[in-house]
């Protein structure tokens, strides 16, 4: 295993790129030197001598499987990436490719590195990609696992709440301490707003080359909720199309950054570009234009409960299969949000549509966030029976199927009157 050494550095000066480049091959050597390489062998002055090197190493080795793995490869290739990707496409297609033994693996943070210098490589890695894996985020049953482990006893009102602050990012659960209430936690990593600050920057200048493009994309896609087109996107960056902004699209999708869904209704169905990354959402919303100075005094707030409702879609969107178990589905097309008008042109929003073929059933989802017990209300039942009525009358639904109203809240809702007026209701229990 080797890993690469993150070090910043003046792509304009030749002496430090030749000395960053020494660094890694330096530090490459010594991981060579680790796993066996004997002493006599020089430290490499080039990328072809030290991957001769690793080929040397893993000759002597008689293990039935020999697997190499290069972590953060994006910092070992460096600015003058273009020398270590052709020695290690030589090494590969001359000799380990030849191989049943050998097994290669190779990982990095910058998403658009990997993206452009490894996947859609022309080079010599071209077409020897066996398999793409993209890490993801935990679950919430994951997370709640992680905290068990690390001697915390939340509510899973409080896990999934933490969850819609941070994300399930190990990385930042990492930083959570047990002996500090989720409040103090939480303004440790956003309340120090410098320290927050920071932490964006270098989150999306480890992701992507061109940082500043892309944060400006988030930033404008952070001001809608439910996401641009791609032509309202172009107009709010000022920036032309084609291919490259087309790449920064699919790079933030790769990411898990942003996800891409259609919106249906209207003249024609649309592509629509969402940002849905908890930590930035958090950070765009409360964080870098805002007075709030700590999470106890916002979570009293208006805007508290407007971020929270929006949010806990997101969160049951990330888990969706989980959504469909409850729901007894067990075959659905894909989930989509939809605008439409009833019979007499209001105008109507459902936050989310699952259509189950084998159920002959449309469900309309619709997601409330609440610290207690859900009370539904005069206005949630007008607003039922407008999207029933809409929903009835559009091209997306078929005269065969029925339709359910599934409300998913986070604590259930209290018997109410109104209650009857739901087919189902969903709770965070659901969800893990």
């Amino acid at each position: 295993m080797a890993v690469g050494l993150y070090q910043k550095i003046d792509k304009d000066s030749p002496e430090k790129v030749e000395s960053y480049r020494q660094k890694q091959l330096a530090h490459f050597y010594n991981s060579l030197k680790e796993y066996g390489l004997s002493e006599g062998n020089p430290s490499p002055t080039s990328w072809m001598e030290a991957l001769m090197l690793l080929k040397k190493l893993l000759q002597s080795k008689r293990s039935r499987r020999k697997v190499v793995f290069i972590d953060e490869l994006p910092w070992l290739a460096g600015p003058q990436s273009s020398e270590l990707l052709e020695e290690l496409g030589h090494f590969w297609n001359s000799w380990a490719r030849k191989r049943k033994d050998i097994f290669l693996i190779v990982c990095g943070s910058a998403t658009s590195w990997m993206v452009d210098n490894v996947m859609r490589d022309y080079g010599g890695l071209y077409g020897r990609i066996t398999e793409r894996i993209f890490l993801k985020p935990f679950t919430l049953k994951e997370c709640e696992k992680y905290w068990i482990k690390r001697g915390f006893h939340l509510s899973r009102y409080e896990i999934a709440l933490t969850y819609m602050v941070i994300g399930g990012v190990p990385f930042y659960m990492d930083s959570i301490r047990p002996d500090r209430t989720m409040a103090d936690n939480i303004n440790a990593i956003y309340f120090d707003k410098d320290k927050a600050r920071q932490e964006f920057k270098d989150v999306y200048t480890g992701l992507y080359s061109s940082s500043e493009i892309y944060i400006e994309v988030i930033r404008q896609l952070g001001k809608r909720f439910y996401g641009m087109t791609r032509d309202e996107l172009l107009k709010a960056v000022d920036k032309k199309g084609g291919g490259t902004f087309s790449d920064i699209l699919e790079n933030l999708i790769d990411s898990g950054i942003i996800r891409n869904y259609t919106l249906f209704g209207g003249p024609r169905k649309q592509t629509v570009y969402q940002l849905v990354d908890f930590f930035t959402l958090f950070y765009l919303r409360f964080v870098e234009n805002s007075d709030f100075t700590s999470w106890r005094s916002l979570q009293r707030s208006r805007p508290f409960y407007t971020w929270a409702g929006n949010t806990f879609e997101l969160l049951v969107l990330e888990h969706m299969p989980k959504l469909a178990d409850a729901l007894r589905i067990k075959e659905y097309a894909t989930p989509f949000s939809w605008k439409g008008k009833t019979p007499d042109g209001e105008g109507v929003q459902v936050d989310l549509i699952i259509p189950a073929t084998a159920e002959r059933a449309d469900y309309i989802c619709e997601m409330k966030f609440s610290e207690g017990k859900y009370t539904l209300s005069n206005d949630d039942v007008e607003e039922f029976t407008k999207q029933i009525s809409a929903v009835k009358n559009a091209k997306i639904h078929k005269p065969s199927h029925s339709i359910y109203v599934t409300l998913v809240t986070t604590i259930g809702a209290t018997d109410s009157k109104h209650k009857i007026h739901v087919n189902e209701i969903v709770t965070l229990e659901s969800l893990f």
